[in-house]
């Protein structure tokens, strides 16, 4: 049985397909979604799962209404508590976890602290609140099985016994490979009459828009590499980023006896959603064949952090420690919603973010109090910032 949090984005509608083609294998429990009744109402009459979630109320009873109506016995739960229980409740076995952003940290913990094996889509859980979940994970022996393409690949190239002192030490560093997005070539100047359809319009990723403005400003690598940091248990000096404009090598494990190790493929997310699924065994993810003859060539580049500053502040925050982490994720959400609903410019995404990093005070980040706490403070502050003249309300 599984739970897919997040059902109605990109991740959520892929892991259904890869349940759809395996149908013998899997059934769903629960699909949640924020506001799309629409398409969480399809889902559930294809579905027929037992419950279904809806963080916002309104969009909660809308949907009750539509599925009595039609004759669909699936019960309708609402907000932070019917995410958490559907994440942890007896009968799940398999927890996808893909909520976008702060949105999807309770319940993807309620689901490590109920000993599933947890799909980790959202990297924003670990990005926040790195050290406290990876001490849940262990506590509560939760199979923690990364679903990011890089961090799927990364996992799939390391030893078998990596988690044991020998299988470690042979590891020198782990590349993570980026599509440079749809900005890669741009010209500087261009870039601050960017529009949000542009943005979004990423060259071999179909994503949500969020990510895929993540993509475009290089943030999303950043919170991968610190989201890589936790995972793995390695140092910011042993995580490097490199452009692969093809995304057909999806990361690269680098080791002290010259080998580097790729995992390759066409980029499609159900091949790391199949992946964490199965695991240890492989299924059919609806995947074609990668053609090397027909890819041709692959090509890598180092990231330009003078185009890309928000790579370079993922790497300081990480640096820093703390609740700078939680603070640079909490503004970012902010700064792309605003940019999303032209608010703000492009270039001034990167603007706010640093702005409300040098702000606010870094503090100890050792209980899930002073992670949401700081979570708050940098959103408030953002928003302070956004009606302020320094900002304004235009494009830069």
């Amino acid at each position: 049985m599984i739970t897919v949090l997040g059902a109605t984005g990109s991740i959520g509608q892929s892991t259904l397909d890869v349940v759809r083609r395996n149908s013998d294998r899997y059934r769903v429990f629960a699909l949640t979604a924020n506001a799309q009744v629409d398409r969480l109402h399809q889902q559930c009459l294809e579905f027929s799962p037992r419950f279904a979630v809806m963080a916002d109320p309104v969009a909660a009873g809308c949907l009750r209404q539509r599925l009595r109506e039609s004759g669909c016995a699936t019960e309708v739960l609402t907000g932070t508590e019917g995410l958490r229980q559907v994440a942890a409740d007896a009968e799940v076995e398999l927890v996808m976890a893909a909520i976008v952003g702060a949105a999807g940290l309770l319940p993807t913990l309620a689901a490590v602290e109920a000993g599933k094996r947890v799909l980790l889509a959202n990297k924003e859980s670990l990005v926040m609140a790195g050290a406290l979940f990876m001490e849940s994970v262990s506590r509560h022996n939760a199979c923690l099985l990364p679903i990011d393409s890089e961090h799927n690949a990364i996992y799939q190239c390391l030893p078998h016994n990596y988690a044991e002192p020998e299988g470690r030490a042979g590891v020198r560093r782990i590349l993570l490979t980026a599509s440079g997005g749809p900005f890669r070539t741009t010209d500087l100047e261009s870039l601050r009459r960017v529009t949000p359809e542009q943005a979004c319009a990423h060259p071999n990723w179909p994503m949500g828009r969020k990510i895929s403005v993540d993509s475009a400003t290089m943030m999303n690598k950043g919170l991968e590499a610190i989201e890589a940091c936790w995972l793995f248990d390695l140092p910011v000096s042993q995580v490097e980023v490199v452009i692969h404009p093809q995304s057909v090598i999806h990361s690269l494990v680098d080791y002290l006896d010259g080998s580097v190790l790729a995992q390759m493929g066409n980029p499609d997310m159900r091949t790391p959603i199949a992946y964490g699924m199965a695991w240890p065994e492989r299924i059919d993810s609806g995947v074609e064949p990668l053609d090397l003859v027909k890819v041709g060539r692959l090509d890598f580049e180092a990231p330009d952090r003078v185009r890309f500053p928000c790579l370079q502040l993922a790497f300081d925050a990480v640096a820093t420690g703390g609740t700078s982490m939680v603070t640079l994720n909490a503004a970012n959400e902010v700064a792309v919603d605003a940019f999303l609903n032209r608010q703000l410019g492009f270039c001034q995404i990167a603007e706010l973010n640093r702005e409300v990093l040098e702000q606010l005070v870094v503090q100890p980040a050792d209980s899930l109090e002073q992670v949401l706490e700081a979570d708050r403070l940098a959103r408030d502050r953002a928003g302070q910032l956004l009606r302020s003249d320094r900002f304004g309300w235009g494009i830069c």
